[in-house]
C-alpha cells in the first residue's frame, strides 16, 4: 500500500495492467503499453473465428486453434473471462503518465486499440509512439531503446 507503481504491459499484459487500475489507482504513477490489446478476446479473436470453431467452443467448452505455427487451446471460460474484464468503456480521471507504443505494421492488434486506451484518460499526460515498420512485439534493439528511453523519462518524473 505504500509503494508506487509504473505498470508496463505488452499486448494482453497492457490489458491486465489497465484492469489493475481499480485496485491500485492512488499508487499508479505511470503506464507503458506495448501493442496494447485490451478486450482482444472478443473484439479480435472471437470475430475472426469461423462458425465451426465458435460452435466447438460453445458445445465442448474447448477448441484447439492453430495460429502462426502453434496450436492454442481456447476455452469457453477464457472467452467468458474476456467478457468480464472489459475496460474500454471506463473513463479514468487520473492524472498520470501514459505512453502507448504501437507498431505501424502490427498485424495482430490495430493501432486504434492504443488510441482508445489513451482516450480513457482525459486528464493524463499521454503519448502515442507509433514505431515505423514495427510489428506487434516491438522487440528489436532499436525499438527496445525507444521504450527504455520513455521508461526512464517516466521514472525521472516521479522520483
Amino acid at each position: 500500500k505504500k509503494n508506487n507503481f509504473i505498470f508496463i504491459g505488452s499486448s494482453m499484459g497492457a490489458w491486465i495492467s489497465l484492469n489493475l487500475f481499480k485496485n491500485f489507482e492512488k499508487q499508479i504513477k505511470g503506464l507503458i503499453g506495448i501493442g496494447a490489446a485490451p478486450e482482444f478476446i472478443n473484439r479480435i479473436m472471437w470475430k475472426k473465428f469461423n462458425k465451426n470453431i465458435k460452435q466447438k467452443i460453445l458445445k465442448k467448452g474447448i477448441c484447439n486453434v492453430k495460429h502462426g505455427g502453434y496450436e492454442y487451446p481456447i476455452t469457453l471460460q477464457f472467452i467468458r473471462d474476456g467478457l468480464k474484464n472489459k475496460i474500454l468503456s471506463k473513463k479514468n480521471l487520473m492524472s498520470t503518465n501514459i505512453i502507448m507504443f504501437h507498431g505501424e505494421k502490427d498485424e495482430v492488434v490495430p493501432v486504434s486499440f492504443s488510441k482508445k486506451v489513451l482516450s480513457l484518460f482525459p486528464n493524463a499526460q499521454k503519448k502515442l509512439v507509433i514505431i515505423k515498420n514495427g510489428d506487434h512485439s516491438l522487440s528489436n534493439k532499436n525499438q527496445l531503446k525507444k521504450i527504455t528511453k520513455e521508461l526512464y523519462r517516466v521514472v525521472k518524473d516521479i522520483v
